[in-house]
């Protein structure tokens, strides 16, 4: 079983993000639902953010409420929250903005729940990784904070970060379509520092998601030839007896300890019980399976960039050298 911060935690955690951060967000009945849903299948990894949400209504504000009503689910999960933000919606990893994302969050959680792990969203291109992962090190030192986690950054990042304090955790996009950590050192660099991947979007943001029309990779052109993918995953789970979903979780979850890598953990999001419950189901692939979908990888290449020009800048980021 894997583990965080020195707690066993499930194969599978659960992405907080849809309960707030969305257009019509769901009822709080609903959300709780989902949420005590995700403990009793074993999800007990929860990723929430700062920013999931408008200021008054974000990840916070519902985990606070979460825990009001269920005090005695508060020692069963592990919380990572995503912050660090700037007021211009940019990453800001300065010292100053680093006090205030963490103070803010301790604010709202109001003694509801540990902060066990605390992350910045993306890598400051303006400021040295050494100076938030120092600041973040203070809390810890204070008994305010768990530990440290890394989200889109490089393997530079990586290595420069745990050279200053325990990483906890590497935060990237991860799934049968966005398997570029697996080429850009950042999974390797995870495994040889023995650092778990904590995989978001493992469902490819639910092939059929909304946000995709803004994405290269889900345009006419790059649409089309990418559902050639989805068609082999299909032929897989048909042959299973489970869902398209089932298969790309399970396919993430099988590559831990694969060639030199670390734990993996998926983190999928949903906002009801039952794909909850799906979600959480878990599929084991053989090797014949894995053989399979990995000579589908190869058939299909995925085309298009995960995000357009200019937030792709900030994919896997690395910061400047500290002087």
């Amino acid at each position: 079983m894997p583990q965080l911060q020195g707690r066993d935690i499930g194969r599978t955690g659960f992405g907080l993000m849809g309960l707030t951060w969305r257009n019509n967000p769901c009822s709080t009945e609903q959300a709780f639902e989902a949420m005590k849903t995700a403990l009793e299948t074993g999800a007990n990894f929860w990723n929430g953010g700062e920013f999931y949400g408008p200021p008054e209504r974000n990840s916070l504000q519902l985990l606070n409420e979460y825990f009001t009503q269920y005090p005695e689910d508060s020692a069963k999960v592990v919380l990572s929250i995503k912050g660090g933000m700037g007021s211009n919606h940019g990453p800001d990893a300065s010292a100053d903005n680093t006090r205030r994302s963490v103070d803010n969050c301790l604010r709202l959680l109001d003694g509801k729940k540990k902060l066990d792990l605390f992350e910045h969203a993306r890598v400051d291109p303006q400021v040295p990784i050494e100076v938030s992962i120092r600041v973040l090190a203070e809390y810890i030192r204070a008994g305010k904070l768990g530990g440290i986690c890394l989200s889109e950054c490089s393997a530079n990042s990586i290595r420069r970060a745990a050279k200053i304090h325990k990483i906890e955790a590497v935060e990237v996009e991860f799934s049968l379509f966005a398997t570029e950590i697996l080429e850009n050192g950042v999974a390797k660099t995870c495994g040889e520092l023995d650092i778990p991947i904590i995989a978001y979007s493992p469902l490819s943001r639910g092939f059929l998601d909304d946000m995709r029309r803004h994405l290269p990779r889900f345009q006419k052109d790059n649409f089309d030839n990418n559902m050639k993918l989805v068609g082999e995953v299909e032929q897989v789970a048909k042959r299973k007896g489970c869902t398209v979903g089932n298969v790309a979780i399970a396919w993430v979850k099988a590559q831990s300890g694969k060639n030199g890598l670390p734990e993996i953990i998926p983190i999928p999001g949903a906002t009801t019980k039952d794909r909850v419950t799906e979600n959480n189901t878990d599929v084991r692939l053989n090797n014949d399976d894995l053989k399979e979908l990995d000579e589908a990888l190869k058939r299909c290449e995925i085309k298009g960039d995960r995000y357009p020009s200019g937030i792709n800048d900030l994919n896997f980021g690395d910061s400047p050298e500290e002087k």
